[in-house]
C-alpha cells in the first residue's frame, strides 16, 4: 500500500508541517523565519504559508520586524479553535493556579508548563476571571507557602525564553538581583527558582515567595552548562544554607530512607552496596544526629570526624541514663 495519492500525503505532511509550527510557537515566545525555516528544513516562503494557515484557523499569530522581531503567538479576541472554550479554560486555569501538581510525580513541573501556556493565549476577559477565582480559593493544612501566580508565570516565561529577570530579593546588601533563570523547581512546601547570578558570577537558589518586583528583560542570553537544577537545590535548602554540615553511610536503601526523610531536610544517593549516603545540615549538629538515630538503621559518621567522636559521647551517656553500663560509679550494674 502506497499511503493514499501523492495529493493526500502532501496534504498530511502539510498538516504535520503546520502543528509542528504551533508548537513551536508554544514553546519560546519569538521566533524568527529562517529559524523556523531551518528547523522544519523548508523555506522561508513556506513558513509564512504555514503562519497564514494558522491564522487563518484562528491563531493569533503576530509578525514583529527589525531587531528581535519574529513571529510570536499572542492573545487573540477568542480562545484558538479546536482547545478549549471559555468555561474549561477558566477552569484549567485556575485547577493549575490554586493546586498544581500535588498528587502526580512530576505534577508540579508539568503543571505550569501548561500553565504558561494557556496564560499566552487567554484573552484578557478572562484572565481577570481565572485571578478572581484563584483569590477566593483557600486551602488548610501544612500545604505550600502561597506565591503570587503572576509572579511564577512570568519566571517560567523567562526561563523558557532565556531572558535576563530582576527582581528584589531580602538578603545583607538589600539590592535588586540580576539572574539568567534556568529552571523554577518545586519541594512539598515552596517554589525556588534556580538561576545565575551575574553580580556575583555563580548559581544560585532563590525563595520565590520572597521576591518582589520581578521583572524581564527583551534580549536573551546563551545558556551556561548548568548543574542539575533539583538536585542543586535540594542539597541547597537541605545542607548547603547551614553553617554545619554532615554526611551519613547508612545502611538501608536510598528508597527506604526517603521515605523516612522530607525532602528538604536531607539529601538522599544510593550506593552500589544497596547502602545509602545522607547530607543534612544545622546550627547544631547534635539535632542532625538525633534524626538519623530514630530511622532506626545501623549507620557510620563519614563527615565532620569530630562528629563521630560526639557519637562515643552521646552513647556512653545513654548507656548511663538507662542504668545498663557506663563510665565506674554510675550505677552500670
Amino acid at each position: 500500500m502506497d499511503g493514499g495519492t501523492e495529493a493526500e500525503r502532501d496534504e498530511r505532511g502539510t498538516t504535520e508541517r503546520v502543528l509542528t509550527v504551533l508548537g513551536l510557537l508554544q514553546q519560546r515566545r519569538v521566533w524568527t523565519g529562517p529559524e523556523l525555516a531551518d528547523r522544519l528544513g523548508v523555506t522561508s516562503r513556506t513558513v509564512r504559508r504555514d503562519i497564514g494557515r494558522l491564522r487563518a484557523l484562528g491563531y493569533p499569530v503576530h509578525a514583529g520586524q527589525g531587531v528581535g522581531g519574529g513571529y510570536q503567538l499572542g492573545p487573540g479576541q477568542e480562545l484558538p479553535p479546536l482547545l478549549l472554550d471559555d468555561e474549561e479554560a477558566i477552569a484549567t486555569a485556575v485547577s493549575l493556579l490554586v493546586g498544581p501538581g500535588g498528587a502526580v510525580a512530576g505534577g508540579d513541573a508539568a503543571a505550569l508548563r501548561a500553565l504558561t501556556k494557556l496564560d499566552q493565549v487567554l484573552p484578557t476577559r478572562l484572565r481577570h476571571q481565572v485571578r478572581a477565582l484563584a483569590n477566593s480559593v483557600e486551602t488548610f493544612g501544612g500545604g505550600r507557602t502561597p506565591v503570587d501566580p503572576d509572579v511564577l508565570i512570568t519566571l517560567a516565561r523567562a526561563c523558557r525564553d532565556e531572558v535576563e529577570a530582576g527582581f528584589g530579593y531580602p538578603t545583607g546588601d538589600g539590592g535588586r538581583r540580576r539572574v539568567e533563570p534556568y529552571r523554577l523547581v518545586a519541594s512539598d512546601r515552596r517554589w525556588y527558582l534556580f538561576a545565575y547570578d551575574l553580580d556575583r558570577a555563580d548559581w544560585r537558589t532563590f525563595r520565590v515567595d520572597r521576591m518582589t518586583e520581578v521583572s524581564t528583560r527583551t534580549w536573551r542570553f546563551r545558556p551556561r552548562a548548568a548543574p542539575d537544577a533539583a538536585a542543586y537545590v535540594q542539597e541547597g535548602v537541605a545542607s548547603r544554607v547551614y553553617p554545619r554540615r554532615a554526611r551519613f553511610l547508612v545502611r538501608a536503601s536510598a528508597e527506604t530512607v526517603r521515605a523516612q526523610i522530607p525532602a528538604q531536610a536531607a539529601v538522599v544517593r544510593p550506593n552500589a552496596d544497596g547502602s545509602c549516603e545522607v547530607r543534612s545540615g544545622a546550627a547544631d549538629l547534635d539535632v542532625v544526629l538525633m534524626h538519623v538515630l530514630l530511622l532506626g538503621h545501623d549507620f557510620e559518621v563519614l563527615d565532620p570526624p569530630e562528629l563521630g567522636t560526639r557519637c562515643g559521647e552521646l552513647a556512653r551517656r545513654l548507656l548511663s541514663a538507662g542504668g545498663t553500663g557506663g563510665p565506674p560509679g554510675t550505677g552500670g550494674g
